[in-house]
């Protein structure tokens, strides 16, 4: 299964590329006998996204995503869709801003499960990003502060693992249904 995504402007030095990942591997947990778990909701599965490291890509990777999303009919509400295109936008922005030179390309993968979401931005530059605090004199730096609120407010998660060949992905995943109040 392919998605076609918007193509970056004429001469760039790529097209961007969506492939998604039927049947994804998902694991049961649990005492559920073999053949009876749950069939897998529509939209659940995984795509990856393959762009260069250009500031040009933020908005092109923001826009399949959301596209992505919409076209799967994943359950969001516009406040957690919000929040989750803000994520991609900073996180896709670090790599471009701070690992283009040892990685000329990102990839960006949406996974959905049956009741969460997750974005995960990979490059290759071993350096592993920290968030700052706040300071108010700086006009930037503070793109992984709000990673970290965004998801800590909507009950998710997010973290940074090294990948084998010594690059880093940085991840958030977010709940598909509200936190209980």
């Amino acid at each position: 299964m392919r998605r076609k995504l918007p193509e970056l402007p004429a001469g760039d030095a790529g097209t961007l590329h969506a492939k998604a990942m039927v049947g994804a591997v998902m694991e049961v947990r649990g005492s559920i006998p073999p053949g009876q778990a749950p069939a897998p909701r529509p939209y659940e599965g995984a795509w990856r996204f393959t762009a260069p490291a250009l500031d040009s890509t933020v908005p092109q990777l923001r826009h399949g995503v959301r596209s992505l999303i919409a076209d799967l009919g994943v359950p969001l509400d516009e406040d957690l869709l919000y929040g989750l295109l803000v994520i991609v936008s900073e996180l896709v922005t670090n790599a471009v801003k701070h690992a283009a030179v040892l990685s000329p390309e990102i990839s960006v993968e949406v996974a959905v499960g049956a009741d969460w979401i997750r974005v995960a931005v990979e490059d290759n530059h071993p350096y592993r990003p920290v968030a700052l605090e706040n300071d108010h004199a700086r006009t930037g730096g503070r793109g992984l502060m709000m990673v970290k609120a965004i998801t800590d407010e909507a009950g998710g998660s997010c973290d940074i693992h090294q990948t084998p060949t010594g690059g880093k992905v940085v991840w958030a995943a977010l709940p598909l249904h509200a936190p209980p109040h």
